[in-house]
């Protein structure tokens, strides 16, 4: 079969097939009277393996390497070249993350773009300098991507950078909140625990609502400071996690703090003060939670929390006994 019926049945050009034979890929052998190149049988099933390697991306190379090499296996070609679409999957995909994120501060020209560019850059840079200089620094005009500060937010690890972060990302509206939260679903609980720290430092009441529903989560660390957030704006709801905390002794202090700010008006400070009682009570506390409880009685004004102190006063634990007999004192002094 001549080259041109070749090029024609199948689907590869007279150009390509000559390139092949210069490689050293396909070599003809017969020739006509005329001298002219006649493709066998067996040539024409190699063109067609040629063609079907590279549709698995395979170079050139590879497929002379593949076809002529008996130690060659097919499983270590496959093993490589999943490798490589993995890695060029990851290229492209990084690539089109900071297209999408270049578009989404909706530059007005080059310069902006620019500029965008080199804040992302900064972000993922390895000095934590660098990185907390692009949080700080005060783009006005092209602002970082929300989701570039996000992802960067529950990525650091250096504790000045991430303080860094927290503060562009309360100066940048509610546009990461939904991601912040997807943060708080992750299995890793260090990007769980910088995410609801995130949450805490975003002002306004959609923030608000986040971190209640954060007081439901199964992770302590992140009820605890989804609670501890949610003090000092002064919802109620967080009073059983910070009770809690305070008998596990996780944050304690910061929790009675918190309880003490709740305690602002004379109703939530009964309630307060009745579910310290409650806990105290609860035979499942131990002695340490009990000291603690009652500390926390301390600046938790009105009269549930005074007779609740008398009480204590002479508890069988001498322990309770002193700390509510002094903090007793103190109360009569002011």
């Amino acid at each position: 079969m001549l080259i041109g019926e070749v090029a024609r049945r199948s689907g590869v050009s007279a150009r390509m097939l000559r390139h092949y034979e210069s490689l050293g890929l396909v070599r003809p052998a017969g020739r006509t009277g005329s001298g002219y190149r006649e493709y066998s049988g067996e040539d024409i099933q190699r063109i067609f393996h040629i063609e079907s390697l590279r549709a698995l991306g395979l170079s050139l190379r590879e497929i002379g390497r593949s076809l002529d090499d008996p130690s060659f296996t097919p499983s270590a070609l496959v093993d490589d070249l999943m490798r490589q679409t993995r890695e060029r999957i990851a290229a492209e995909t990084e690539l089109l993350t900071r297209l999408r994120r270049i578009r989404a501060a909706d530059p007005a020209g080059w310069e902006d773009v620019l500029q965008v560019v080199t804040l992302l850059q900064a972000l993922g840079s390895k000095s934590a300098d660098v990185r907390q200089r692009a949080a700080l620094s005060s783009a006005d005009e092209v602002p970082v991507p929300v989701e570039a500060l996000v992802e960067a937010a529950l990525s650091e690890t250096e504790p000045n950078v991430a303080g860094a972060l927290r503060w562009a990302l309360a100066r940048s509206g509610e546009g990461g909140q939904a991601l912040l939260v997807e943060g708080l679903g992750s299995p890793v609980a260090e990007v769980r625990e910088r995410a609801v720290q995130s949450l805490a430092e975003m002002p306004g009441g959609a923030a608000t609502a986040r971190l209640r529903d954060a007081l439901a989560s199964p992770d302590v660390v992140v009820r605890g400071y989804a609670a501890l957030a949610l003090g000092t704006r002064g919802v109620a709801d967080a009073v059983p996690v910070l009770v809690e905390m305070i008998v596990e002794g996780r944050n304690d202090t910061d929790a009675a703090d918190a309880l003490s700010v709740l305690a602002s008006d004379s109703v939530t400070a009964d309630q307060i003060a009745t579910r310290l009682v409650d806990r105290l009570a609860h035979d499942t506390t131990k002695a340490p939670g009990r000291g603690r409880l009652t500390q926390a009685l301390a600046d938790i004004p009105g009269t549930t929390a005074s007779c609740a102190l008398v009480e204590l006063s002479h508890d069988a634990d001498r322990a309770v006994a002193l700390t509510a007999t002094y903090l007793l004192q103190l109360r009569d002094a002011r």
